[in-house]
């Protein structure tokens, strides 16, 4: 019962990490990376896939740690919660918003619609919401968008 405490608030401590990141990591010191996802191009790999690379390696290292030394075993349900929210943000993210997964158009719903408009949002300003699973829009930023007809997340548009 522990390991799935740990698994759930690993999963939920993930958002505002994943916030903070996208923040002031990618919309900062590392967006010589990330401005890859903002422009327009390929579906296939871009300089921005690094990320998920290196957070990845980094979580199994502290799988590997806590399988390997005592006293850090927790470390494997942390690791479990982090896996589990980072696969929900490749199907949000790359899956149903982008389409970047052989061109499959996963069926349409309420709740990623939703996601998808928050993220078409943080596209067309280069700003908030920088959240994906619970972003939060800004009202009056929300207002301006609902005003804008382009979307940066069609692949006939011109920014991505």
């Amino acid at each position: 019962m522990r390991s799935v405490l740990i698994v759930a608030i690993a999963f939920v401590v993930m958002e505002p990490v994943t916030y903070a990141a996208h923040r002031w990591v990618m919309h900062g010191v590392g967006e010589f990376l990330h401005r890859s996802h903002h422009r327009p191009g390929s579906r296939g790999w871009e300089a921005n896939d690094w990320y998920p690379v290196v957070f990845a390696a980094v979580v199994l290292v502290g799988m590997a740690l806590g399988f390997n030394v005592n006293g850090l075993g927790d470390l494997v349900a942390v690791g479990v919660g982090i896996t589990l929210y980072g696969a929900a943000y490749a199907l949000v993210h790359d899956v149903y918003i982008h389409r970047r997964v052989l061109g499959w158009r996963p069926p349409q719903n309420r709740v990623g619609n939703r996601l998808a408009e928050a993220h078409r949002i943080h596209h067309l300003y280069n700003g908030e919401p920088y959240g994906m699973l619970l972003p939060v829009i800004p009202a009056a930023l929300k207002a301006r968008a609902a005003r804008t007809q382009r979307n940066p997340l069609d692949p006939s548009a011109s920014t991505r």
